[in-house]
């Protein structure tokens, strides 16, 4: 038996075996490391840091291997500020370490510890905490930036000195509604959910995802379209949280079953948001979801979004016309009901009567008649719209076209002299064609009403702060110029593409805001016949590019060209 126990030590005895088994190291790095370690006198682990070998995450993930220690990566990590309100940022400067869970039942606090049998660190820290310590291997450098973000975010340290005061919650383990009506009446829990929302409004989120988990409940923000981990609360908490945003959104706060909607106004400092609620319930309790709208900051103009050149001539002249149908196409989530109020803001002027069909109505635009469906009561898109045409209206946004019967209203609406304006769930914009022909519309009137179709997706910005240049491989070049052909710039400098550092400004992601990625495809002649012989989106989108339409990846690629955003971007967003 013993010597089974030995065994697999016997065989791992230096950080340089771990990173050889996993492929880290070659055979030539590692036997150089080797030799340079007994001729210098340096350990191993030094010479790897200073060559510059492997990236310290990987080099800190096989040390912890090498001592049985769980590694964790603080990059994607969400912090507890109850754990961090138990070790002051001093002491955690003093022996590069960062506390972020604590466990209530065990009362076990984890630390990430960029030197992990630091006993000195371990042993101070049980003294002063009175609590059992749990140490995780990390990476110095993630420890360093992880003690200077999370004790310098105000949203962390604002919940965790509410969270302080919320002790007298813990000792109520089942909340009654008679209870929880006082407690989210009290200073505490008002003060959490505020300090959550100021956050939401100040890092520019457009959503606040509210999780119940089996042991904590999590809170993520949707910034610039990427959803980040930035909170942990204890599970005490939950139900008055939740019922705090309940009270506030006017929904029924002892209904924990089925879903519920509502919407409040929220002011932080100068901005205001209006927010919109949806509550679910979930395996470990109700998940909220707040979107927020924006009130101030108006809606963008069609330059501002990201369309220029051929695109944005081919959208305004489609748009100038009197009658037809205009489709925008692409994903949940990728900007569409935008684009379409930019359009419909420009087109908005005392002689015109325009009138939308939405669900929701997501902002709300001066002089434009927006009315919300509402199945329940049998207001749907189509029953809308057949009432929309008996209100002399020259210009119609539906919000999206499901299916035959609004179809075929839309169609009529644009027979009888209407500008008419819709979204499709499609890929792209040659994809509208087919799904409207598969969605019962004649292709003779199909033909001869549809003005043209626009494809798009949101990339994110580069941030403008941090912003640097570097040389692309030559493979990349080459992958360019084959998907630009004749738009890739003619310019014998080298080609820079740029990329962002990560800032305080950006919260370290590298971008800033986001810009649209566009294809704008006009319903030409040729185009207008084809939909005659029922075409698939290859023949459609095949014919577009011979007449000269730029694809959204070509777009993509001008935009990283022109240093607006990354290549990675543009794969992320735009890659069939």
């Amino acid at each position: 038996m013993p010597n089974n126990d030995v065994s697999p030590v016997a065989s791992v005895q230096t950080v340089a075996d771990i990173l050889l088994s996993e492929h880290l190291l070659n055979q030539e790095q590692y036997e150089d490391v080797k030799v340079k370690s007994a001729s210098e006198g340096k350990s191993i682990e030094r010479i790897i840091e200073s060559e510059n070998l492997v990236a310290p995450d990987k080099l800190a993930e096989a040390k912890a291997k090498l001592l049985g220690i769980p590694f964790i990566s603080l990059a994607n990590a969400s912090f507890s500020p109850e754990a961090l309100s138990f070790v002051p940022r001093s002491v955690a400067e003093r022996f590069s370490l960062v506390p972020f869970l604590y466990d209530e039942k065990s009362k076990t606090l984890s630390l990430a510890m960029g030197n992990p049998v630091d006993l000195e660190a371990l042993s101070f820290l049980q003294q002063k905490t009175g609590l059992s310590i749990k140490a995780f291997a990390a990476s110095l450098p993630e420890v360093i930036k992880a003690i200077s973000t999370q004790y310098r975010q105000e949203l962390i340290t604002e919940v965790g000195a509410a969270l302080k005061e919320t002790e007298e919650l813990k000792k109520i383990k089942t909340v009654d509604s008679a209870q929880i009506a006082q407690i989210i009446k009290e200073a505490p829990i008002a003060k959490i959910v505020s300090t959550i929302l100021e956050y939401a409004v100040t890092s520019r989120a457009s959503d606040v995802h509210i999780e119940p988990q089996e042991d904590r409940v999590r809170v993520r923000y949707r910034i610039d379209g990427i959803l980040y981990d930035r909170l942990s609360l204890p599970k005490t908490v939950q139900e008055a949280v939740i019922s705090r945003i309940k009270i506030l959104s006017e929904m029924k706060i002892d209904e924990h079953r089925t879903p519920q909607d509502g919407r409040f106004n929220f002011k932080a400092g100068e901005d205001e948001v209006d927010l919109r609620i949806s509550v679910l319930p979930a395996a470990h309790g109700e998940k909220v979801v707040m979107r927020l709208l924006r009130k101030s900051g108006g809606i963008p103009t069609l330059p501002e979004l990201g369309l220029s050149g051929t695109a944005l001539k081919n959208l305004e002249t489609a748009i100038l016309r009197p009658h037809g149908i205009i489709i925008v196409c692409g994903p949940t989530g990728s900007g569409k009901t935008t684009t379409l109020y930019s359009v419909l803001s420009k087109l908005n002027t005392t002689r015109v009567n325009i009138m939308s069909l939405e669900d929701p109505v997501e902002y709300q635009i001066a002089g434009v008649n927006q009315v919300q469906i509402n199945p329940a009561v049998g207001l749907t898109f189509a029953t809308g719209l057949r009432a929309f045409l008996r209100q002399d209206p020259n210009i119609i946004l539906v919000g999206e076209i499901r299916d035959q019967e609004t179809t075929d209203l839309a169609i009529q609406a644009a027979l009888t002299g209407h500008l008419v304006f819709s979204t499709l769930h499609t890929s792209n914009a040659a994809g509208a064609l087919p799904r409207l022909l598969d969605l019962g519309a004649e292709p003779f009137l199909l033909a001869s009403t549809m003005n043209a179709m626009v494809g798009q997706r949101i990339a994110r910005k580069i941030c403008s702060h941090c912003k640097e240049a570097y040389l692309p491989p030559v493979s990349l070049i080459s992958e360019m110029k084959e998907i630009l052909g004749n738009l890739f710039p003619k310019a014998e400098a080298e080609v820079k593409l740029y990329k962002g550092k990560g800032c305080s400004e950006c919260g370290d992601s590298g971008y800033l805001g986001r810009i649209g990625i566009f294809e704008v495809l006009p319903v030409s002649e040729k185009i207008a016949h084809l939909v005659l012989e029922h075409p698939d989106s290859a023949t459609i989108e095949k014919q577009a590019i011979s007449e000269g339409m730029i694809t959204m990846k070509q777009d993509g690629y001008l935009k990283v060209l022109q240093g607006v955003t990354t290549i990675e971007e543009i794969l992320r967003v735009a890659q069939e």
